[in-house]
């Protein structure tokens, strides 16, 4: 099948030619007649078959030349580079077609933001808190939106998006058609399908959780944080192999110790992203990365989800992720587009369990590698690694043993008065016989002849 027999109209036809694309993958073959039909829409694929077009094609198809001011189609994504991408993504596609698109995220101006809001537009994208912010200042208005489409729904209940996801279902309107795309389901996620989706069809191309058959996986047991390095550095020193390296840690901290271990060993080498940094910084991190300047990339799961960068030869997991689904998402950044790509994962004894879950969720053993002989073992522990010594009667460190209980004596009768309020006060000017009105004089001067 082509494009062609997608039933698509001319302009998307010329940018997928400008594009090169000619031939719709399985998920966006699938997806096409669902969503166009209007009627809810989940769709499962692994990471890397296209999804983003596989809803931006019937969306785009479907939409109308309109000049009203409010959006009539709203996709929400977890992450601010998720939008520039998505945003990206949908002007290529409207190269000939006549809408507005806008992306908006927290980080940046909002004045600005709501300033092009109400210059009027027909697509949003936006992450949920950022606009939450922009319908609560009444700039923004969604009593238009037609099509409501959510990429990525797990990492944002993942990152406490659930709260903000509800209030906004409260404020979009009824009757409209709920989109989603995913390449794991978790629980959570279909239970908010359940609740507020109205009999979506449900296309998978692949069960949740299948990784794609051109990533070869492989596995080092490591001792600890500073023989992960070690490894890293001996792998890395191979730039004819590790051309183009994406480096996933699960926490902030460790993936800036990580940054500051890898620049000295590979200077002006590396770059790291996470959601402390700046959104200049990320970006320029991003795109240093993307255009090859930068051949290594630490990162935290703010990367994992939804971004594609092109020719991405390896991913290395440095920690073993504890939810299944992270690991699948993380690995997808490689072999993308029927490429092959190389994912290589470093666990330590106590990592053990987390890569189990994992192996039980892709139903597939990760082939573990011989430790290099040449690689140095360190002995040196972080923080985080070393074992936790139990302080017993020490008078400054507190457990919750020693937190003080209720006092065992009855309250004083003093203390146990009631608040009387307003009668309280009346009461007391009954006693002392002062006016009922400070402004009358004559009842002053009356009172005090008696």
């Amino acid at each position: 099948m082509t494009f062609s027999d997608l039933n698509l109209n001319t302009p998307l036809l010329n940018a997928l030619e400008d594009l090169r694309f000619s031939r719709p993958t399985p998920i966006q073959e699938a997806a096409f007649n669902p969503v166009s039909s209007g009627r809810d829409t989940v769709g499962i694929a692994q990471t890397g078959t296209g999804k983003t077009f596989a809803y931006l094609l019937p969306v785009l198809r479907h939409l109308k030349y309109s000049e009203q001011d409010n959006p009539r189609v709203l996709i929400l994504v977890p992450t601010r580079e998720l939008v520039l991408q998505i945003v990206e993504e949908t002007e290529k596609l409207s190269k000939y077609i006549n809408n507005r698109v806008l992306g908006v995220y927290g980080g940046t101006n909002i004045n600005t933001q709501k300033q092009s809001v109400a210059e009027g537009l027909d697509i949003l994208v936006a992450t949920p808190g950022r606009l939450y912010d922009l319908a609560m200042s009444r700039v923004l208005q969604l009593k238009s939106i037609q099509k409501l489409v959510i990429d990525e729904v797990d990492v944002m209940l993942d990152l406490g998006f659930r709260h903000q996801l509800l209030n906004i279902f409260d404020i979009l309107p009824k009757r409209r058609q709920n989109i989603m795309f995913s390449a794991t389901m978790t629980h959570d996620v279909d239970t908010l399908i359940n609740d507020f989706f109205n009999a979506p069809q449900r296309i998978s191309i692949a069960v949740s959780g299948t990784p794609l058959k051109n990533i070869t996986q492989s596995r080092y047991n490591v001792l600890n944080f500073h023989t992960k390095i070690n490894l890293l550095a001996h792998l890395l020193e191979d730039s004819e192999i590790f051309k183009k390296v994406l480096i996933f840690v699960s926490q902030k901290r460790l993936a800036d110790r990580l940054f500051e271990n890898m620049n000295q060993l590979f200077q002006d080498d590396v770059c790291v992203i996470h959601s402390n940094k700046s959104q200049n910084y990320r970006l320029q991190s991003i795109n240093a990365f993307e255009r090859g300047e930068k051949r290594i990339i630490v990162a935290t799961d703010v990367m994992a989800r939804g971004l594609d960068i092109d020719d991405i030869s390896h991913v290395i997991n440095f920690d073993t992720p504890d939810f299944p689904e992270n690991y699948m998402h993380r690995i997808g950044r490689t072999g993308r587009a029927k490429s092959k790509g190389v994912s290589i994962v470093l666990s330590t004894e106590k990592e053990q369990e987390a890569l189990q879950r994992i192996e039980n969720l892709m139903n597939v053993r990760i082939p573990l590698l011989q430790f290099p002989s040449t690689v140095e073992i360190s002995t040196d522990l972080i923080e985080e690694e070393r074992p936790k010594v139990k302080e017993h009667h020490n008078p400054l460190r507190y457990t919750e043993d020693d937190i003080p209980g209720p006092a065992f004596h009855e309250k004083k009768a003093k203390n146990k008065k009631e608040n009387l309020g307003g009668k309280y006060q009346r009461e007391i000017t009954k006693k002392y016989k002062k006016p009922k009105t400070r402004g009358d004089k004559n009842f002053n001067r009356r009172f005090k002849k008696k």
